[in-house]
C-alpha cells in the first residue's frame, strides 16, 4: 500500500485536499467561459467522467461576470484562472468561485495582494500557486544556469511568502513542466520543502496519444512515491479525455475504484481466435459501463483459467471456441462467435447482483 506523505487540509468547495482525504481529479474547461451553455455541457460532462473539480480560465472581466451563471447551474467546484489582473480575482469571489488559481507576485503591488487576500480569506477562499517552467523569471534563470527544481522552487517560494506575510495559508502549489524527470526532481524537493497539498501535472504534455504516456511516467511516479493531493493531466483536445485517463492512473495504483478494468493477454504463438478483434469489442463495450468490474480477455485455454483467476468474469479461447469463467471458475464452453455475448451476459448477471 502506497504511503503518502502527510499534507494540511484545504477546501475546495466540499472537496477535501491534502490531510489524508482522496487525490482529487481536476481538469480545465477549452470552452469559452462566457459562453455559459457550452461551459456547463462540458463541465457536466467532465464530473460525469470522474472530475472531482473543475477550472475556467478568466482573462477578463466579461468571464469574471459570467462565473456566477455557470455556478448556478453545475454541483461541482470551480477554480477561476487569473493572470495579472486583480480585479478579475476579486470579482470571481463576488461570483461565487470556490478557488482561484493565481500568483500574487504576478498581480500588482502589496496593496492589490492584500485585497485579494482579504476577500479570499473571509469566503473560505483557497488559492493555488502555478509556477511553470516555461515563464520562471529571467532572474532565476540567470541564478540557476537555466531551467532547474531548484529554480521552481524558489519560484514557487516566493509566492508562498506573499501570501504567508499577509497570514495567509490556505494555499497549494504546482510545479509544471513538460520534462518529466525535472517535474518529478522539482515536486520532490517541494515536497521536502513544504507540507502545503501539491497539485500535479506535466504541462504541455502533447496529444492524447503522446501526453498520457508521459503524464502516466510522470504523476504516476510522484504519486507511487505519495507525493501528491489533486492532480490533472494536460492533453491537447477533449478535457474528458483527460479525467479517464487520470482516473485510470488512480486506479492501476491501487487508489481509486473507477469503472472495468480489463485484463488481456499479449497474444503468442498458441493464440487461435481472433483474440485482437474480441479485445476491441470488449473494451468498446466496457465503455458504456461505470461500475467496477475486472474483466479478462485471454486467447488460450492453458493459461486462460489460472490468469484470469482474479477477475470477476473472463473468457479464454481457443480453436474457434471459448470457455466462459467467473472468479476463474469454468461456467460453460461456447463457439467463438458468440463468446462476447456470452461474456456479458455473465458482467450484466453480475452487476445486477451488485446493484441489488
Amino acid at each position: 500500500m502506497i504511503q503518502r506523505k502527510k499534507t494540511r487540509q484545504i477546501h475546495i468547495g466540499g472537496v477535501a485536499i491534502g490531510g489524508g482525504a482522496p487525490i482529487s481529479v481536476q481538469s480545465m474547461c477549452n470552452t469559452k467561459t462566457t459562453d455559459t451553455e457550452s461551459t456547463v455541457a462540458q463541465i457536466n460532462a467532465l464530473q460525469a467522467a470522474g472530475c472531482d473539480i473543475v477550472r475556467l480560465a478568466v482573462p477578463d472581466m466579461a468571464a469574471a461576470e459570467n462565473l456566477g451563471n455557470i455556478i448556478k447551474k453545475v454541483n461541482v467546484p470551480l477554480v477561476a484562472d487569473i493572470h495579472f489582473d486583480y480585479r478579475l480575482a476579486l470579482e470571481s469571489i463576488r461570483q461565487g468561485i470556490s478557488a482561484l488559481r493565481l500568483n500574487p507576485g504576478n498581480i500588482g503591488s502589496e496593496e492589490r495582494v492584500k485585497a485579494v487576500v482579504t476577500e479570499a480569506k473571509a469566503n473560505n477562499i483557497p488559492i493555488r500557486i502555478g509556477v511553470n517552467a516555461g515563464s520562471l523569471d529571467k532572474k532565476l534563470l540567470a541564478k540557476y544556469g537555466g531551467v532547474t527544481a531548484e529554480a521552481l522552487v524558489e519560484s514557487a517560494m516566493e509566492h508562498v511568502r506573499i501570501l504567508e506575510a499577509q497570514d495567509f495559508y490556505d494555499m497549494k502549489i504546482s510545479l509544471k513542466a513538460h520534462d518529466v524527470p525535472l517535474t518529478l526532481e522539482a515536486y520532490k524537493l517541494m515536497s521536502e520543502t513544504v507540507d502545503y497539498p501539491l497539485h500535479l501535472g506535466i504541462t504541455e504534455a502533447g496529444t492524447a496519444r503522446t501526453g498520457m504516456i508521459k503524464s502516466a511516467v510522470g504523476i504516476g511516479a510522484l504519486l507511487a512515491q505519495g507525493i501528491g493531493d489533486t492532480f490533472r493531466i494536460s492533453l491537447t483536445g477533449d478535457p474528458v479525455v483527460e479525467v479517464k485517463v487520470a482516473n485510470e492512473i488512480l486506479k492501476s495504483l491501487g487508489m481509486k475504484e473507477y469503472g472495468p478494468t480489463l485484463i488481456s493477454c499479449p497474444t503468442c504463438g498458441r493464440t487461435e481466435i481472433d483474440l485482437a478483434g474480441i479485445a476491441n469489442q470488449v473494451e468498446e463495450r466496457l465503455a458504456n459501463i461505470t461500475e467496477p468490474i475486472s474483466v479478462a480477455v485471454m486467447g488460450c485455454v492453458v493459461n486462460g483459467p489460472g490468469e484470469a483467476r482474479g477477475a470477476d468474469v473472463g473468457i479464454a479461447g481457443g480453436f474457434g471456441e471459448g470457455l466462459v469463467f467467473r472468479k476463474g471458475e469454468i461456467v460453460r464452453k461456447v463457439d467463438e462467435s458468440v463468446l462476447v455475448e456470452e461474456l456479458f451476459k455473465e458482467i450484466d448477471a453480475i452487476l445486477a447482483e451488485k446493484n441489488k
